[in-house]
């Protein structure tokens, strides 16, 4: 099965919308690989957002990511880097689709609740940075036969 990070910002951490986060992922079939809460640095974030560290607004990023402490996931299922893209809809809060995450519970492009991997090679790096090997579990849920055609999960 696919693979991806997801990371629930401190916008998602102080306003409390975790657990309704976390269950839409459930809901849908998404099996959890791996859940952690911890603080981020600035060395880990200037890692992870390496592409926006000349960004006149980075500064803002690191004050932001750094407000609280955020949970880490690591989700699981076919396609699923898609379906959890599809899922957070748009970066910014105020162009994301009713019924996306960030089109029911963000307005910004900053405080935008979550982070969500776009792309395979991204996703395997990001969950390398956030996990040890030993804090991913490989466990087929009992409840796959009902999410996902036998046709489907031997892809």
């Amino acid at each position: 099965m696919q693979k991806t990070l997801v990371i629930f910002k401190p916008s998602a951490m102080e306003r409390g919308c975790v657990g309704q986060i976390l269950t839409r992922f459930q809901q849908k079939g998404l099996i959890i690989s791996g859940l952690k809460m911890m603080r981020l640095d600035e060395a880990i974030l200037r890692e992870h957002y390496s592409h926006l560290v000349e960004k006149p607004f980075f500064p803002i990023l690191l004050k932001t990511m750094m407000a609280s402490p955020v949970i880490v996931a690591c989700l699981a299922g076919v396609d699923v880097i898609n379906v959890v893209r599809m899922m957070t809809g748009a970066t910014n809060g105020r162009d994301a689709q009713p019924g996306t995450i960030r089109g029911d519970f963000a307005m910004s492009n900053q405080e935008n609740i979550i982070h969500a991997s776009s792309s395979a090679e991204d996703a395997d790096a990001e969950i390398r940075r956030f996990f040890k090997p030993e804090e991913i579990f490989e466990w087929p849920p009992a409840y796959m036969d009902f999410i996902y055609s036998t046709l489907e999960i031997d892809e």
